[in-house]
């Protein structure tokens, strides 16, 4: 939806190959850090780095998850 109605994305990131990439491979990192480049100064600083890497455990998480499910 972020994508459909709202340009956080375009700004974010220079081109379009590495969200559609993110989208894919590692969705709550890409958002977080689309948001957190629009919540700050046109980048990502600090405190904000934190809740992109926690996004990054989440997407991480989901994997081993889905992994020891179908253990």
């Amino acid at each position: 939806m972020l994508w459909l109605f709202s340009d956080m994305l375009d700004r974010a990131f220079d081109d379009w190959f590495v969200p559609l990439l993110g989208f894919f491979l590692l969705p709550w990192t890409t958002l977080a850090y689309a948001v957190m480049w629009a919540a700050g100064t046109n980048g990502v600083e600090g405190f904000e780095w934190f809740l992109v890497i926690l996004a990054f455990v989440v997407d991480l998480g989901s994997y081993a998850g889905g992994r020891r499910q179908r253990d």
